[in-house]
């Protein structure tokens, strides 16, 4: 940390001692400690605190000793205050728009969301600063399955069932819940710093996008795209509803293999097919058995008939067909193409009748005769134990089983066939993927292509239709008394939808609603457009910010969601909905485990924003590599948050050690420097041209990687120059001017690079670090509007690479006498003497900075000496080499006590020597050698190259400080 302190005594000053590699960097995650030692220095009084902390928003570091977690609600507050969040064409006119992917409204924060929140609001802030108007659009999902099961069970709680109350009264109830609950999201999502439009602010089923939701419908049916069908679904028994393919989750559990006898009707006893499968009750509705054409222990029995057990003797066929698995269990398959779905497409195929034996609640039906209105699951075990009773089980083994889940509920999928509605997809999807082929629509990272492609070349038609109460009503209206599948109507409202059943059917006809709602992620499909005003194309919205730019999601939905809106997007709209989809990953735990409650890690983003800060926390998710996981840990979090102490000290040692705004005359030198010009950067010292350099090409690097949406290499490279260059070297070296006894004249060039340098860095951190880089810009003097709509930095500034050149050569002067002080354990305060020997370009640049040089690397000013020679004494010095034809000579005798050395390495060269000759005598033990594991000896041997090692350096440091005693007797 920048420690500072002002008095009239003097002030000590804490400056590295060990080189910047060994500062807890997130980047590299070293827990190796800072080292630290004190400096001396002379005291100023500058001061300065910003005229905006005295509305009551901002807090400014002379006052606060660290940045306040809690004034973050303060600052977004009053940019929202402000209008910054809504776009502005004032700069340009080219804007840039995210539809945010609207969280369920049932939802509590989680990382998943802090992620996705994070990188879109860093896209968002980027582009408002670079000028173009951005337009980030916020709003929740009604997320039909989800929020139905909440008000469920909190009606259940109350001791009302649904199946008690009518649909309005439901629904009704719905309403109250999300009127109380459903903002808590959106505040969490504030919490994050997101700095979407929420005057936009949408949900799924407000007035305008149910509009939009009906308009889809009634066009695709239009087009002969929507159609109703009994198919084979995913059925969720116990919320009685379809879910889709994508929402069914499959799991390896253990579960168990069963062996039936079916009997070969007209055949002798010994004439039976033996059948493995898992799900036993399904054998009621069996319609063939099926072998495999070539498998000779069956080809006799092809065209014959087998019984099915326990249905009083109902006959199927047995047929061959060549996709039965002769390997799998006795090569034996029984087709029961009402609940499978692999047997369902092989029935269509051959014209097998389709037979259904369950009710919609899991439970058997009628056909099931003896086992009707038994559980599924009771079924089974009570089958089984009548097929042993009869004979007809042969034995039952442990078998791993792939079983399909609800993703939202949990419970076992049922294959069910089932009259719903459906989009036909195909045509869709052509469309969908020749925008991909084109370079029209750009995925990130473009290995998701492929996934997309695949997904999309093998597409099935998408069931829309869920059994639920809470949803956009399917707009189709039946007419009562006629056939449900031939006579009905499509309408955009029940009025449109009576009218035209009377113009065909008379003025007395009836007509009632279809009661299914639709797919929540019908309407979802539609968000980008349909928040926007579609399908009024001529709505202000559309027309300006249609179509959108960026999708930023999680990958895990690219199906789910992404390819729905493409192909949705170029339907209705003629275009794609976005030009780019940037995919992120999951969010992991430290150990790269998935988080769940059930192992206890799950992280709270809203407890870590508490403990760390939201900073800390996005630039922790930020440094993630698109499509790719993420593991979070603690000490992740950690050093960021000890970055953001860093920003914070950093701008309270530039604002202790500015002039007072009073002071008219030292504000015109300071803002006389113009630094983006080649002549004024020409003209810095060598420390202040290094540093400008460097951030002139750091705003160059940033910005390429801000606009290719690499955003881990901004966080990277913004803070090792921060932390590494800014703040470890120049703030260090500028103490050299500033309590320099030159004056105000010595100081304002420090006072101008330090000010220009750190309020770039706060604008490059400003997309990662909102609040706290806000809130060191407003401490700032000279602050004309918000930082977080301020102008990004100009791009291409003049910079110098020799000057960057020559400052290397005096860092790596610096560490070198650094690294010679610690191997010789001088005093922290002990001043030293050098010889500098180089050429005479070098001495001239080197000796110009001799202040620097000395404060930096604790020199006694009176004994560095240049010379493009060694010195007299080099035989008594250490000698170092920082670089080609830069070397230093520092005397022996005057940084440590040399007899007192000579004893001290004597006494550990020779603890040393024994511990080597104790690791040399197990290697010469062939005991040791031949019957040690081959690690362990491997070990030894390493650790006696080490100590060999160790053993000759100390010999040669002796040697050398023996010689310097013999010289000065």
């Amino acid at each position: 940390m920048l420690q500072t302190a002002f008095s009239t005594s003097p002030a000590l000053f804490f400056s590295p001692r060990c080189s910047a590699s060994n500062r807890l960097n997130p980047i590299l995650f070293s827990k190796r400690r800072r080292c630290w030692h004190f400096c001396r220095t002379r005291p100023r009084t500058f001061s300065s605190v910003a005229a905006s902390t005295e509305n009551g928003v901002f807090t400014s570091p002379e006052i606060a000793k660290t940045f306040d977690f809690t004034s973050e609600e303060r600052i977004y507050n009053w940019w929202e205050s402000q209008g910054y969040f809504r776009p502005n064409f004032d700069r340009g006119s080219d804007p840039f728009v995210i539809p945010m992917p609207p969280p369920n409204v049932t939802g509590s924060l989680h990382m998943g969301h802090a992620m996705f929140v994070t990188l879109e609001d860093i896209m968002v802030r980027y582009h408002r600063m670079k000028g173009r108007p951005t337009l980030w659009v916020p709003g929740t999902d009604h997320a039909g399955i989800a929020t139905q099961l909440v008000v469920e069970r909190m009606l259940a709680s109350e001791g009302i069932k649904r199946a008690d109350l009518s649909r309005d009264e439901f629904t009704k109830h719905v309403w109250e819940w999300k009127e109380k609950y459903g903002g808590t999201i959106t505040n969490q999502i504030r919490r994050l710093g997101a700095s979407c439009d929420w005057t936009r602010e949408h949900f799924t089923l407000d007035e305008q996008l149910s509009r939009a939701v009906i308009e889809a419908f009634v066009r695709l049916h239009e087009k002969g795209l929507i159609y109703q069908g009994s198919y084979m679904v995913n059925w969720s028994p116990s919320l009685q509803t379809a879910v889709s393919d994508l929402e069914v989750e499959y799991s390896e559990e253990s579960g168990t293999l069963y062996y039936i006898k079916y009997r070969v009707a007209g055949g002798s006893r010994s004439d039976y097919l033996t059948i493995a499968t898992t799900r036993p009750e399904t054998l009621f509705g069996d319609v063939a058995i099926a072998v495999h054409p070539k498998d000779d222990r069956y080809a006799k029995y092809i065209g014959m008939m087998a019984i099915v057990p326990m249905t009083y003797g109902r006959h199927v066929p047995i047929i061959s067909d060549r996709h039965v698995d002769k390997d799998f269990g006795t090569g034996v398959l029984k087709i029961s193409p009402g609940h499978d779905h692999n047997d369902y497409l092989l029935a269509r195929k051959l014209g097998l009748p389709i037979l259904n034996i369950m009710n919609k609640d899991g439970t058997l039906n009628k056909v099931a005769g003896l086992f009707c209105g038994l559980d599924r699951f009771e079924a089974r075990k009570k089958l089984w134990a009548d097929l042993e009773e009869t004979g007809l089980a042969v034995k039952k083994e442990a078998h791993t089983l792939r079983v399909p889940r609800s993703q939202r509920g949990g419970e076992i999928i049922e294959p069910l066939v089932s009259k719903q509605w459906f989009v036909s997809m195909e045509p869709l999807a052509e469309k969908a993927l020749r925008v991909v082929e084109k370079r029209e629509l750009t995925i990130i990272p473009e290995r998701f292509e492929k996934i997309y492609n695949h997904w999309l070349s093998n597409i099935k038609d998408w069931c829309i239709s869920r059994q639920l109460w809470w949803g956009h009503r399917i707009p189709v209206w039946y007419i009562l008394g006629k056939d449900c599948e031939e006579e009905y109507i499509v309408a955009r409202s029940a009025d449109e939808a009576l009218e035209k059943a009377r113009e065909k059917y008379g003025k007395d006809v009836e007509i009632y609603q279809d009661p299914d709602v639709l797919d929540t992620w019908f309407s979802s499909a539609l968000w980008p457009f349909s928040t926007l005003g579609w399908p009024d194309v001529s709505a202000e919205d559309f027309r300006r910010f249609y179509p959108t730019t960026m999708l930023e999601t999680g990958h895990d939905i690219l199906f789910f969601w992404v390819a729905r809106m493409v192909m949705m997007g170029i339907e209705f709209t003629g275009t794609i909905p976005f030009t780019y989809v940037y995919l992120h990953g999951l969010i992991r735990d430290s150990q790269g485990r998935k988080m769940s409650k059930t192992l206890g890690n799950v992280i709270d983003p809203i407890d870590t924003i508490k403990e760390f800060g939201t900073d800390a926390l996005r630039f922790t998710l930020a440094l993630g590599t698109p499509g790719q996981d993420l593991n979070l840990s603690t000490e992740r979090l950690t050093a960021n948050k000890a970055f953001t102490n860093k920003l914070w000290n950093a701008g309270k040692f530039l604002l202790q050690n500015l002039p007072n705004q009073n002071d008219v005359s030292a504000w015109e030198n300071i803002l006389a420097y113009k630094f983006d010009k080649g002549e004024c950067l020409s003209g810095l010292p060598l420390p202040e041209r290094w540093v400008v350099s460097k951030l002139h090409l750091l705003i160059d690097t940033t910005t390429a990687s801000y606009d290719k949406f690499f955003f881990g290499d901004v966080g990277r490279e913004t803070y090792d120059f921060f932390w590494g260059d800014f703040a470890d070297w120049y703030i260090e070296a500028s103490k050299a001017r500033l309590y320099n006894s030159g004056g105000h004249s010595v100081a304002s060039v420090a006072q101008a690079v330090l000010l220009y340098v750190f309020e770039n860095i706060l604008k490059l951190l400003h997309p990662f670090m909102p609040f706290v880089t806000e809130e060191l810009w407003q401490a700032l003097p000279q602050r004309k509007e918000a930082l977080m709509v301020s102008p990004w930095p100009q791009a291409s500034l003049p910079r110098h690479a020799n000057s960057i050149k020559k400052f290397e050569n005096l860092q790596a002067l610096t560490r070198a006498i650094r690294n010679a002080r610690a191997e010789y354990s001088v005093e922290p305060g002990k001043r030293i003497s050098v010889s500098i020997v180089a050429s005479e370009e070098v001495i001239q640049y080197i000796s110009e900075e001799k202040e620097v040089l000395a404060l930096l690397s604790r020199l006694d000013m009176q004994n560095v000496h240049f010379t493009n020679s060694p010195p007299g004494d080099a035989d008594q010095s250490v000698h170092l080499v920082a670089g080609e034809g830069l070397e230093a000579y520092l005397p022996l005798a005057d940084m440590i006590d040399i007899s007192a050395e000579v004893e001290r390495l004597s006494k550990r060269l020779s603890k040393m020597q024994t511990e080597y000759d104790g690791l040399k005598a197990r290697l010469s033990s062939p005991n040791f050698v031949e019957k040690a594991p081959e690690d362990v000896v491997r070990g030894v041997r390493e650790k006696a190259a080490e100590a060999e090692e160790k053993i000759i350096l100390t010999k040669n440091r002796l040697a050398l400080l023996t010689s310097t005693v013999l010289v000065t007797e």
